[in-house]
Parts: C-alpha cells; sequence; structure tokens
C-alpha cells in the first residue's frame, strides 16, 4: 500500500539555468508590491477577482495576508506556491493548487510574470519545473491550467509545453467584473514520462 505524504517535496527550490522556483518569503513583500503595481494594467483582464491580492493597493497586507493563506495550504498539502526569479530577480509567481487527493490526485496550475521579462521563455520554463515536481516528486497524476480565450500569451505557454486543450467551460471564474469562459488545458504523469522540463528543452533545442 501507497501512503501519499501530503508535505512530500515540500518547502524546496527548483533551478533550470536563469529561471528558479522558490517558497515566497516575507521579506518578498515590497518588492511583491512594486511589481504588482507596475503591472496591474497588463494582468487585469486575466487575473481571478480576488480581495486578498488587489494590484493597485500600495500596503503591504494584501502580501502579508496572501503568504500566510498559502502557507497555510502549503502545510495541508493544497498547494505549492513559488515566486519565480529571473537571474535572482522577483519575476512572477506560480503556484500549483487546488490539489485533490484521494483517487483524483489533481492540481489548477496558475502563473504570471512581469511584463518586463516577458518573451524569455521564464513562463514555459517555471511551469514545465513545477508540473515535474508535482507529478514526480509529489506524487500527483494530473494538472490542469484554465486560460481565457482571449488570453493568447498564456495559451501558447501550455500549448508549447504539449497540454490538451480539453474544451471550453462556460463563465468558470470571475474575473475582471465578470464570469468570464475559460479553456480548461491538462496533462497527466503518463503524458510525460520523461518529464515536461525534458520536453521542453527538446523543443527549444529545435527551435
Amino acid at each position: 500500500m501507497v501512503i501519499v505524504e501530503r508535505m512530500r517535496g515540500w518547502p524546496v527550490t527548483l533551478t533550470e539555468g536563469p529561471v528558479g522556483l522558490r517558497p515566497l518569503r516575507l521579506r518578498d513583500a515590497a518588492t511583491w508590491r512594486d511589481v504588482r503595481v507596475r503591472n496591474a494594467e497588463w494582468l487585469r483582464p486575466w487575473e481571478p477577482t480576488n480581495p486578498e491580492t488587489p494590484l493597485f493597493r500600495s500596503g503591504l497586507g494584501p502580501y502579508y495576508s496572501m503568504i500566510h493563506t498559502m502557507r497555510r495550504e502549503a502545510r495541508n498539502g493544497l498547494s505549492l506556491p513559488w515566486v519565480v526569479t529571473y537571474d535572482d530577480v522577483f519575476v512572477g509567481q506560480i503556484t500549483v493548487g487546488a490539489i485533490v487527493w484521494g483517487s483524483a490526485r489533481s492540481a489548477q496550475v496558475g502563473y504570471w510574470v512581469d511584463r518586463a521579462y516577458a518573451g524569455r521563455g521564464i513562463t514555459p520554463t517555471a511551469v514545465a519545473l513545477a508540473v515535474d515536481h508535482a507529478f514526480f516528486t509529489v506524487g500527483l497524476h494530473r494538472v490542469e491550467a484554465a486560460i481565457r480565450p482571449e488570453n493568447a500569451a498564456s495559451r501558447r505557454v501550455v500549448e508549447k509545453l504539449g497540454f490538451r486543450d480539453e474544451g471550453v467551460r462556460r463563465r468558470q471564474l470571475h474575473i475582471d467584473g465578470a464570469w468570464r469562459d475559460h479553456i480548461c488545458y491538462a496533462l497527466t504523469s503518463e503524458d510525460v514520462p520523461d518529464g515536461l522540463a525534458a520536453r521542453w528543452r527538446a523543443r527549444s533545442a529545435r527551435h
């Protein structure tokens, strides 16, 4: 009988070249605030409405609330929340969250990146690292990404990585003032037996 340890593989820092994933720190607060405010218009159309992480507040309260929530979820085996870095600079976040154990062993991956660093292959590398860790260390079986049809940049990330388009979920999430449709993209561990990062490296080498 296999017993899943919900804390297995957390906390952890992952790297691939200049791209890194590390747990959030309280001392990231000022940097997080500055990046979020600077990217408010860039992120607004795509992010779920969440009063804990508003884009325009200048105080640090939303960050502290978010990090305490994420740390608690990580301790309970419900979330894997990382900062994304590039050459050790804070450039975004990625979370494998909404983890369901039991017979499902599934999760949702969400991410954002500083617009100043977009287009450098950071996000697909970060997603590949996170998904591999979720599959092969934590023991999950399926990871989904829910993306608005209009979000071409985010859709390109998962399409480059070989996620399947499994159709539209009508009015799935409340974003930017309304309930929005999302495309469900998904991978299972059987889809990437050699790892998603290896697939991404091979694809990058061909281009």
